[in-house]
Formats: C-alpha cells, sequence, structure tokens
C-alpha cells in the first residue's frame, strides 16, 4: 500500500486563505500519485471565521480533519495538537498563509525518501517583513548556541518528518512544547531542501514582539541549561573583575595617597553588578516558574471541539 503523508496546518486569522492552502496541498498530491495523504488543520483561537471555514472544508472533504483549540496557545501547542491526530507515515507542517509553497512538496518528500529523518524547506529569498527576518536571524542565532543545532541547517516552519519522530515529539506533554528542540533532540539525520518563498497576499503575521520573546525564552529555558551555566560564568567573571578592581584601588592609594577615591565609579560598579544579579535571579526565576507550571499539571492545549470523518 502506498504511504499516507499527513500535512499539519496551524491555523490563526487564516479564514481567507486557508482554503487556497487546502486546494493547492490537494492539487500537489495528485501529481504525486504514489501518495496518499490526509490533512489536520488546527485552529489556535482565531478570533475571525477561521473554524467555521475549516469545519465547512471538513464537512465536504473525509479526508481532512478540523481541531479548534479552545484559545490561543501558540504555533507550536497547535502543531503538537495536530501530532497526535495524524495517520501518516510521513507528516509535513507548513503555515496557513500561504507563503510556504505547498506544491512543492515533492522536493522535501524526495529527501524523506533518501533516507533523511527531518527535512526543511530552506528559503534564498524570505518575503517576510524586517520584524519577521529580525527574529527569524535571533531564533537561528538561539537554536545554534542553545540548542547544538549545525551551522548549516535552516530551519523554518516549512518541513516533513517521518512517523517515528512526530511519535517521540508527541510523547512530550509538558507546558511550553518547542519542536525544534524536540526534533534535533530525537535525531541528527537532518537535511534542507531549496523552496521559493512567497510574499503574503492576505493580512499579517501573528508574531508580535510579545510571542517571538516568549518564543525565544521558550527556547532558551524548554531544552537547555545553557543559560544557567552562562550566568555561572558571567557571575564569576564579573566577581573575578571586582576583586582585580578592588586590588587595583588598594595599590593606587599606595602609590597615590592623595588621590580621591570616585563616587561615580563606586556607584557604576554597584549599578551593573546590582543588575547582573538581577538578570541571572530572573533566569534562574524563568526555570523555577516553569518547574512550577509543569506540576501543576498546566495543559499544553485544550481542544473545544474537533471534526473528524476520517476513517
Amino acid at each position: 500500500m502506498s504511504q499516507l503523508i499527513s500535512f499539519v496546518i496551524p491555523c490563526y486569522r487564516s479564514a481567507k486563505t486557508i482554503r487556497n492552502v487546502v486546494e493547492e496541498v490537494s492539487a500537489a498530491m495528485e501529481g504525486l500519485k504514489q501518495y496518499r495523504y490526509e490533512i489536520i488543520l488546527v485552529n489556535d483561537g482565531s478570533p475571525d471565521e477561521t473554524f467555521e471555514v475549516i469545519r465547512s472544508i471538513c464537512e465536504k472533504r473525509k479526508e481532512i480533519c478540523g481541531v479548534n483549540l479552545a484559545k490561543n496557545f501558540g504555533q507550536h501547542a497547535a502543531l503538537m495538537a495536530g501530532f497526535r491526530r495524524v495517520h501518516g507515515d510521513i507528516v509535513v507542517c507548513l503555515d496557513d498563509d500561504g507563503q510556504t509553497p505547498a506544491d512543492e512538496v515533492g522536493k522535501l518528500l524526495g529527501k524523506i525518501e533518501e533516507g533523511y529523518d527531518a527535512v526543511y524547506a530552506r528559503y534564498e529569498h524570505k518575503q517576510h517583513s524586517l520584524f519577521r527576518n529580525f527574529g527569524s536571524k535571533v531564533n537561528e542565532w538561539m537554536t545554534r548556541i542553545m540548542l547544538g543545532k549545525p551551522k548549516e541547517l535552516y530551519i523554518s516552519s516549512y518541513f516533513a518528518v517521518k512517523r517515528f519522530v512526530v511519535d517521540e515529539m508527541a510523547r512530550y506533554e509538558n507546558p511550553y512544547p518547542y519542536v525544534i528542540g524536540l526534533l534535533l533532540r530525537t535525531t541528527n539525520k537532518v537535511a534542507n531542501v531549496d523552496v521559493k518563498h512567497r510574499e503574503r497576499e492576505v493580512g499579517v503575521s501573528g508574531y508580535t514582539l510579545g510571542k517571538l520573546l516568549a518564543l525565544w525564552f521558550n527556547g532558551f529555558t524548554a531544552f537547555s541549561i545553557k543559560p544557567l551555566r552562562i550566568a555561572t560564568a558571567l557571575g564569576a567573571f564579573v566577581a573575578g573583575a571586582g576583586f582585580l578592581y578592588g586590588i587595583y584601588t588598594v595599590i593606587k592609594k599606595f602609590v597615590n595617597p592623595d588621590v580621591v577615591i570616585g563616587f561615580s565609579s563606586l556607584m557604576s560598579a554597584i549599578v551593573f553588578i546590582g543588575g547582573m544579579i538581577m538578570l541571572m535571579l530572573g533566569i534562574i526565576g524563568e526555570y523555577i516558574g516553569r518547574i512550577y507550571i509543569s506540576l501543576n499539571n498546566s495543559p499544553q492545549y485544550v481542544v473545544r471541539e474537533c471534526v473528524d470523518e476520517r476513517e
């Protein structure tokens, strides 16, 4: 029997775009006769009519499943909700706005067939705003430093993974899921393929500054203790610098007894050290807060409704 491909598409404010994305997926799979496919559409608490559109699509197409989350839990939580409803041998994730070219899915699937466990689409020219491109650069730096991502590996929201990788990621039940971290801790057989990135036709990106900051903090703290080690090293450096400066001050006083030890330099040192202490306490507090929330069994997401007529 041919392999089943499961498409997982997180949806947010996509009432005007999701039909076109579904149609493009279907058209692309019509040209790949060696595969069967299903589509899981996860509405991430959209304030518009996104789920009503998803419901109407599901009523006409039995191979499409619609999941409605009770509120906005974020893209990665929506992906996890989709992962737990897939039936396929290979899972493909893409965006709901049409910027990720579904008609090039054959490139990702072809690379998977070569033996890779995961394949990410790589864009030569991204058609995002400067703000989103900056956010992507920071996310790239963070995953490389904190999660050990290979420098040459490009990470995007358009990717394909084998089912065993998805099953392993779905085992993670704590709050604050971070799909990239889950994938990188599961396998190192990851590759890229080049695809074109389109301009957004409708609306604007759902990623605000607050959501990007939350995503970065999630990456910093969810799957790495390097921030704590960096804080320890930085604290040791500041303490050592303060000790050396104290020795320098004593020697300078002996060499030139008339020199006046400046109040400004003292206040600068206090403010700097105090700021560093607050920063380190904030990082530690972030870890402790996540432990507390995990112990309270805070859910990754809550499903309000599911429309699923698949056999």
